[in-house]
């Protein structure tokens, strides 16, 4: 729903600065990362009702599946 969209854009600039900060990365950087992880998938899905949460909440399931990812990569 378009009603939604103003919170996650800024609850997505929240998370990419977030991003940005803890792995050194570019804003650039940070938004590509983020933006292909299934977190904005999750966010896109108003059923989910993400748009509602916050930012770190965000960044929080962001950074889980960034770990879930990098283990299964070293199994």
């Amino acid at each position: 729903m378009m009603e939604h969209a103003l919170a996650k854009t800024i609850l997505s600039a929240d998370v990419i600065e977030m991003i940005a900060k803890k792995h050194g990365l570019t804003l650039k950087e940070a938004r590509d990362s983020f933006y292909g992880s299934e977190v904005v998938d999750m966010l896109e899905d108003d059923e989910t009702g993400l748009y509602g949460e916050s930012a770190l909440y965000l960044f929080s399931l962001y950074e889980d599946r960034l770990k879930k990812a990098d283990n299964s990569d070293t199994l």
